[in-house]
């Protein structure tokens, strides 16, 4: 099979799952409702307890767990292949710890500046982010020579470890209903107020998608080695810097939207490659579209298994993703 009908079979396959799962996720929780009443305009919407459940307390997070965890994915398959480390996540680089900084430093100062639909804790989440970013890619890079992979990781590890001491200082700090906020921010939580704060990101996301949709063939060649992609006609530097841009635009944006939700990057690309194999072409999208289901169905799993009360959804991808992490690490050993 051509690799133009692999890649429509694989995007039909998976697109098809992540529209099924969206569709079903927001019918589904502790509050059953009707769907032919959430669509009947004969009722009032001020009268529609239905039509108010799907739209405003169960959509807006479906939403933000499908563009969540397709970024994530994605973000984790461009790592792997960019650090050729297969144990990379989307928060290697720090981005993530110093989003979460942001977010931990807004709650405990009480912050109050907004930009648009964006609330304080997003805003400085994706100002945490951008500074991590800044910051490693300063450290890793030299003027007319490609990223040093090996700095990146380095300077991504170190900058995990300070940016957490640095959120356990602010929760030390703070009094115990700051410190509630912040543990509860830290576990990943899909429980957006609306469809604003899901557009508000959607730039970020949608510039970090397009940059990965140039990214596949220069990735195949990179995951091999970065002197067989140069002699191969791949400018090695440009796809670095537009990888190390796209997974951070990704990141940021994300752990803005729904907190630092974990396993996601490493656990769906993995689970792609050993459904349809290990080319990129094939590999990036099915991994954005996959974990765009992933991540719903866990939400779903966190919003129902012990319902009424909502589980934090990183509680659930930490518990399905951690053996999955033990399991890799014993099967490459």
């Amino acid at each position: 099979m051509v690799i133009r009908e692999r890649l429509a079979v694989t995007v039909g396959g998976y697109g098809a799952l992540a529209l099924l799962t969206c569709a079903v996720a927001p019918l589904v929780g502790s509050t059953p409702i009707s769907f032919s009443r959430v669509f009947d305009r004969s009722i009032p919407f001020a009268d529609n307890v239905d039509a108010q459940i799907f739209f405003i307390a169960r959509m807006p997070r479906v939403l933000a767990g499908a563009v969540v965890g397709a970024a994530l994915a994605s973000a984790g398959v461009v790592l792997q292949a960019l650090l050729r480390n297969p144990l990379a996540t989307p928060f290697t680089l720090g981005v993530s710890a110093g989003a979460a900084l942001g977010a931990v430093l807004a709650i405990a100062m009480g912050a109050a500046a907004t930009l648009g639909p964006l609330s304080p804790v997003p805003l400085a989440s994706l100002a945490g982010a951008c500074v991590a970013a800044a910051i490693v890619y300063g450290l890793a890079t030299r003027p007319g020579r490609p990223i040093s992979t090996s700095v990146l990781l380095l300077a991504g590890v170190t900058l995990n470890s300070f940016f957490s001491a640095l959120i356990l200082f602010a929760q030390y700090m703070a009094d115990f209903a700051e410190t509630y906020r912040t543990v509860r921010w830290l576990m990943g939580d899909l429980d957006v107020g609306s469809f604003g704060a899901v557009g508000a990101t959607l730039p970020l996301l949608m510039g970090a998608f397009a940059i990965f949709a140039l990214l596949p063939s220069s990735l195949n060649l990179m995951s091999v080695g970065t002197d067989v992609a140069a002699t191969r006609g791949v400018d090695v530097g440009r796809a670095q810097r537009l990888a190390f841009l796209g997974t951070s635009l990704a990141a940021g944006a994300a752990v803005a939207l729904a907190g630092p939700i974990g396993f996601v990057g490493i656990v769906v690309p993995h689970l792609v490659r050993l459904m349809v194999g290990v080319d990129h072409r094939i590999v990036l999208p099915a991994s954005a579209l996959f974990g765009a289901a992933f991540l719903v169905a866990c939400d779903l799993v966190a919003r129902t298994v012990i319902a009424p009360i909502e589980l934090p959804v990183g509680i659930v991808t930490a518990l399905l993703g951690g053996p999955f992490f033990l399991w890799l690490l014993v099967r490459r050993s």
